[in-house]
């Protein structure tokens, strides 16, 4: 009997809590549909935004997940034993990328609507600003001592300012390619990035590719090329830009593995290093937006256009948070992988990007179109084929 009882209360109480429970959710609900109904953001231009808010994002958000996950599984499986270390480090190598996909897909959304919402192009001010939002959180991780502190000499530094210069140059090309075409349109040119991996491995690491792997760089060349010709959104602005982002970030990968795999005395963890080439970005910005743009808005001025200040304040933060989340997390896979893989994987990225874009901001795309990105992005995949099962030339 005293067993019965107790059964008795123990389920009275489920039921209780279960309501409760139900009551808070549907509270929750409520509350997050009122606070989030806020004015959508005035856009620049004639072509308009899909208004953007947090609920929005919520909604859409299982799509790009189930996309994000199967593409990380995707690539996580074409990883070889020694780089991934076993089950227990391919799962946590698949969870980065994961994280990486997501991190990146939520930054272009966000930052294309802040790039397109302003009255005027800013990149090097949209670019100073993600560069110091992660400088904050960069020192505060420091201060709390939530990550050792690196033991940083003049050498070092030396070889860490260089990267620091192309990774701040290479945010402001990616934000006026962002600012002047299509989110897909930038990544399809992105796309070729192999290319330049190629060519600075071999420059810098002595990484000498087979006459199949150049080859199988003339599909990537080639749809990216077909893309351009039959983009809506083509300029020569937004396409130089993100071919010269392209050379700058794949440079700094290329020379920042050289640090992260150097000797013992002047190796540095991938974490201190993508912490000190942030800081050291963020310094380097600031002059040149003044120089570039100075001060040329405020919030009165903001007001005075008609824009939504505070949203556009919270999605350029968030903008920011996942900007700065991405890069660090493509440090940490970067460490424990290639170059070359790390590029393979940053282009099944780039896949997930584009058709989460598309979808989102309901961008036209002709089949022409559509298929030299799909010949680029079938080029990535047969480069990664023929890179992992050809050794390296001697």
């Amino acid at each position: 009997m005293q067993c019965a009882a107790a059964a008795s209360l123990s389920s009275s109480r489920a039921t209780a809590w279960a309501a409760s429970a139900t009551s808070r959710h549907a509270g929750v609900a409520s509350c997050s549909t009122s606070r989030h109904a806020i004015a959508p953001l005035r856009v620049r231009g004639q072509v308009p935004v899909v208004p953007l808010s947090l609920s929005l994002l919520s909604a859409r958000r299982p799509a790009r997940t189930r996309t994000a996950l199967a593409a990380a599984a995707a690539t996580t499986a074409e990883l070889p034993p020694a780089a991934s270390g076993g089950i227990a480090g391919a799962v946590q190598l698949g969870a980065m990328i994961v994280a990486w996909y997501l991190l990146n897909i939520y930054f272009n959304i966000y930052n294309k609507q802040v790039l397109q919402a302003l009255p005027f192009p800013l990149p090097y001010t949209i670019t100073a600003f993600q560069l110091g939002f992660g400088s904050l959180v960069i020192l505060f991780m420091w201060a709390a001592r939530l990550h050792p502190l690196p033991n940083l000499s003049a050498a070092q530094l030396a070889k860490i300012a260089p990267l620091a210069a192309g990774h701040m140059l290479g945010t402001v090309f990616t934000n006026m390619s962002l600012g002047a075409v299509a989110v897909s349109f930038t990544h399809t040119i992105k796309a070729s990035e192999p290319f330049f991996t190629v060519l600075l491995s071999a420059f810098f690491l002595g990484e000498w590719p087979s006459l199949l792997v150049l080859g199988s760089l003339v599909p990537i060349v080639g749809g990216v090329a077909l893309a351009s010709l039959t983009e809506v959104s083509f300029n020569w602005v937004g396409f130089w830009s993100a071919m010269a982002s392209n050379l700058l970030n794949q440079t700094r990968n290329v020379l920042s593995k050289r640090l992260l795999g150097g000797e013992e005395e002047e190796s540095m963890d991938d974490i201190n290093l993508f912490s000190l080439i942030t800081v050291l970005s963020f310094l380097l910005s600031c002059p040149l937006m003044l120089l570039a743009e100075g001060v040329k808005f405020s919030p009165a001025y903001f007001q005075s256009t008609g824009l939504n200040l505070q949203e556009l304040c919270v999605r350029a933060a968030l903008a920011g948070l996942c900007f700065h989340g991405y890069q660090k997390i493509s440090y940490m896979i970067l460490a424990r992988v290639s170059p070359v893989t790390h590029s393979v994987a940053n282009c099944v990225k780039r896949v997930v990007v584009i058709v989460s874009s598309v979808l989102f901001f309901r961008t036209p795309v002709s089949p022409v179109n559509a298929l030299g990105t799909g010949a680029a992005l079938g080029g990535v995949y047969l480069y990664s084929r023929l890179k992992k099962s050809k050794p390296k030339s001697q």
